[in-house]
């Protein structure tokens, strides 16, 4: 049952338990279940195992920073609305499939195809949040902390530019993919912007 508020909006307790629920027990859980042991107990097994291991480290952060940023954008809003509830389910389905990006990428050793649908995952999410951001200021009103917190997003649009380029390059240089994607300063420092600023 939602708890309705006056003005059309509802309580946002469960929508932030959800995310806590879909990002810390089902992404992390199932990137970490794809870890395999070596082997042999020798440090050559374990060099073997070494690109599934930055695969997770890499993801392990990107994920965490998603759910830091969600956090913060969250705690500045009051209420939900319908459009924030399914804007932040689109958002979960493009997470739900970094693992299977993931574990893709890291067990064909950055082949193209692996490589081009990492960095579409990559795109769709970070297409996903400024989506979600969106309706949320819609629902809290543009003269909302959010909406003074954000701002024009510039970084938001060089970021989306940035995944798009590393999508092509897999064509041509699948690692650059990598180097196009989590790694990016300008992707960092988009998806912290939030929690930079209300930190």
């Amino acid at each position: 049952m939602r708890v309705s508020r006056p003005g059309g909006g509802m309580e946002k307790g469960r929508v932030e338990t959800f995310a806590d629920g879909v990002i810390t027990i089902i992404i992390i859980t199932i990137m970490v279940l794809k870890l395999k042991t070596p082997h042999a107990p020798t440090w050559e097994a374990l060099r073997e195992r070494w690109p599934v291991s930055v695969a997770y480290v890499l993801k392990f952060v990107y994920v965490g920073i998603y759910w830091n940023n969600h956090h913060h954008m969250f705690k500045a809003v009051d209420l939900v609305n319908g459009p924030v509830l399914w804007a932040n389910l689109h958002l979960f389905f493009w997470l739900s499939l970094f693992p299977f990006t993931t574990a893709w990428l890291s067990e064909t050793g950055f082949a193209t195809l692996p490589n081009a649908l990492y960095g579409i995952v990559l795109l769709t999410a970070a297409v996903a949040w400024p989506v979600l951001q969106a309706q949320l200021i819609r629902c809290s009103g543009s003269s909302g902390m959010l909406a003074c917190t954000v701002g024009n997003n510039f970084k938001g649009r060089i970021s989306i530019v940035v995944y798009a380029i590393g999508i092509g390059s897999a064509f041509i240089k699948p690692w650059l993919v990598a180097r196009c994607t989590p790694r990016s300063p300008w992707a960092g420092s988009y998806l912290t912007i939030v929690s930079r600023r209300f930190t």
